[in-house]
């Protein structure tokens, strides 16, 4: 059996079709005792094996062995259950991680936007939990700056006038300030600013536009708005909160493999995230 590549295992009425090198990712481990034969608990039947366990756990052992990652669904909650079944197959160093669920489970995230009006110009300031989260939506965010003629809101950007693209205020990893509109320059000159969120090809100026534009984007990224108040009402300031359960970045094991070990040397985060 140790020179078959391609072996098909039955689990619980589950059919999985994998390699042989996959099962043996972890030498001591009893799948990969079974692909060598070694086991005689798991049945050959009708050139597939046999396994009385939890089909639908195994797929995430399945995904572990492929990946070297666990990476679990935001609903997941059964980490004993898998556990156990790791434990049942000798996957050790993934019954050890699953034992420190605490490390997989999701984490609420929250986010606040804080939005201010004052005459032809509007503020905003972005504050949030997660400060990976606030780094790719800055990525999203551009702010462009120009002189134009004429006044108020609705004022078009010149095609013929090149606009200068801003760098946005980042006060601290967590929070980042960008405005746009018009103020007063000489004559009858303005400095515009235009915001432009991705993937939106528009160049906004108006401030509830781009208020909009924004509520819309996050609500798009899975955010869902759970309060709006009024942080001060004589300066018009209006604070937007949403949440969301952001899943846990993939812890990766790192595998050592040398003649008679386990195969594993330590667990490490990764930034790989697989969906389910």
């Amino acid at each position: 059996m140790s020179s078959r590549e391609v072996v098909v295992l039955s689990v619980g009425g589950v059919r999985f079709v994998t390699r042989a090198s996959t099962l043996q990712q972890f030498p001591e481990s009893r799948l990969a005792r079974m692909v060598n034969d070694d086991d005689r608990e798991f049945k050959l039947v009708n050139g597939e094996f046999f396994v009385d366990r939890d089909g639908a756990l195994f797929s995430y052992i399945m995904d572990f062995l492929r990946t070297l990652q666990v990476s679990l669904p935001t609903d997941f909650s059964d980490y004993q259950r898998l556990q156990r079944e790791a434990e049942f197959y000798g996957l050790y160093p993934l019954a050890h991680l699953l034992s420190q669920e605490h490390l997989l489970k999701p984490r609420l995230e929250i986010l606040e936007v804080r939005f201010s009006l004052q005459e032809m110009q509007a503020f905003f300031r972005i504050f949030g939990s997660c400060s990976s989260t606030i780094e790719a939506l800055a990525e999203q965010i551009t702010v462009f700056t120009g002189q134009q003629s004429g006044q108020g809101w609705n004022s078009p950007f010149s095609s013929q006038k090149p606009l200068v693209p801003l760098p946005l205020e980042r006060p601290s990893h967590h929070d980042m300030v960008f405005l746009c509109g018009t103020e007063y320059s000489a004559g009858d000159q303005f400095v515009a600013r235009y915001v432009s969120i991705k993937p939106d090809k528009r160049k906004l100026i108006n401030g509830t536009n781009v208020l909009g534009l924004l509520l819309d984007t996050l609500l798009k990224d899975g955010f869902r708005l759970i309060s709006t108040r009024t942080v001060a009402s004589e300066e018009k300031v209006e604070c937007y909160t949403f949440e969301r359960m952001k899943r846990a970045a993939g812890l990766a094991i790192m595998v050592n493999q040398t003649p008679g070990s386990s195969g594993v040397a330590q667990a490490t985060r990764s930034h790989i995230q697989k969906g389910k």
